[in-house]
């Protein structure tokens, strides 16, 4: 494999992962503040730095589906908990935290990987820092007009995303195959959506039934 397929290769994969760890992190900023958010990601990428510094190569070895079925068993329950209500600024900065860290880590093997089966390490970070870059000016770019969406439906959107990611990483980590691989996410978030959904409209349902005023009869005979 030459240096542009290989770039372009690297990239592809990267910037799957960098949409995944973006979207956690937008969903931390936009539905509770910034500043904690901000935090969370740093310290991941403190982290994600000083184990690829100490760790290097060795971290192709580790047992990813360990992490995998750890953090998406904790977003996942996150992510039901922000569809119930909103939650406290700590979530944020963990939130973050985890999602970067995860992904950094797979772009990480990936860069890794690919470099050194191809024996060009230097064009798998082009590909990578190429991606990562891409993917954060996009967040930066859509960050304002997300901000303008009300708070109740971004907290829905949170929701779904998170216990979808969580859903995904958790089985992934627990062993499963999901078909198509990452591809799966297209159809994971739909039916969580679908099935959030059906809830809030079977609880203004039921809200509707309590709330409503007895019939004549009744209070009369009463």
């Amino acid at each position: 494999m030459s240096a542009i397929p290989l770039i372009l290769t690297v990239f592809v994969a990267c910037a799957v992962e960098a949409v995944e760890a973006l979207t956690i992190v937008m969903a931390a900023g936009l539905t509770r503040e910034w500043k904690s958010t901000f935090w969370g990601v740093g310290v991941a990428l403190v982290v994600l730095a000083a184990v690829t510094a100490a760790i290097g190569p060795a971290l192709t070895v580790l047992p990813l589906w360990v992490l995998r079925l750890v953090v998406g068993g904790l977003l996942a329950i996150f992510g039901l908990q922000w569809l119930r209500k909103a939650v406290s600024d700590w979530y944020a900065f963990t939130l973050a935290f985890k999602g970067v860290l995860l992904e950094g880590l797979e772009v990480v093997f990936i860069v890794l990987t690919f470099g050194a089966s191809q024996h060009n390490l230097g064009a798998a970070v082009i590909g990578a820092v190429a991606a990562v870059v891409l993917v954060t000016l996009t967040g930066i770019a859509v960050r304002a007009p997300l901000a303008r969406v009300p708070e109740n439906w971004m907290k829905l959107a949170v929701g779904v995303m998170l216990t979808s990611f969580g859903t995904f990483w958790g089985a992934e980590g627990a062993g499963a195959d999901w078909p198509g691989g990452d591809a799966a996410l297209l159809v994971l978030v739909p039916v969580v959506a679908l099935v959030s959904a059906g809830c809030i409209i079977w609880l203004r349902s039921r809200k509707a039934a309590v709330s409503a005023p007895a019939p004549a009869s009744e209070v009369v005979g009463s």
